[in-house]
C-alpha cells in the first residue's frame, strides 16, 4: 500500500498503527502516566489543582497543567471556575473521560498488584536487561 493510499485510508477509518492517523495522538496521550494518575485521581469528583498536585507524587506544576490542558481540550475533563477569592478552579472527568477511567483503572491496579513479581524478575535478570 502506498502512502498515499494509507492516508486515504486513514481519512475513511481510524486506524492508530498508521502513524499520521489522529488515533495514534490520542493513544500517546491516553498512555502517559500522568494522564492515567489524573484519571484516577478525578475518579471520586471534582478536584482542584492542588489537590491533585498533592496526591500525584512526582508531577510537576507545569506537567500536571499541561496534562489537565490536553484532557480537558480532548472532552475528557472539565474546568469549572468559581469567582472567589481566591478565584477556585476545580476539574472533573466528564462522561468520556469517565469511560476511559473506567478502561485505565484496571491497568493501575494491575500494576500495584503485580509489582512484586516484577520486583522479584528484575532482581533474577540482574542487568541483563538493559
Amino acid at each position: 500500500m502506498t502512502a498515499a493510499e494509507r492516508r486515504a485510508r486513514a481519512k475513511v477509518e481510524y486506524d492508530a498503527f498508521l502513524a499520521e492517523c489522529p488515533s495514534r495522538q490520542l493513544l500517546d496521550l491516553v498512555t502517559s502516566k500522568w494522564v492515567c494518575l489524573v484519571l484516577a485521581a478525578l475518579a471520586d469528583g471534582p478536584r482542584r489543582h492542588s489537590e491533585l498536585r498533592r496526591d500525584i507524587a512526582g508531577v510537576s506544576q507545569k506537567m500536571l497543567t499541561q496534562t489537565l490542558r490536553d484532557l480537558e481540550r480532548d472532552g475528557l475533563v472539565t474546568r469549572e471556575v468559581t469567582p472567589s477569592v481566591p478565584v477556585r478552579v476545580d476539574y472533573a472527568l466528564t462522561d468520556l473521560g469517565e469511560g476511559l477511567r473506567e478502561v485505565i483503572q484496571p491497568l493501575k491496579t494491575w500494576a500495584e498488584a503485580n509489582m512484586d513479581v516484577v520486583l522479584a524478575n528484575r532482581a533474577a535478570a540482574g542487568g541483563q536487561c538493559a
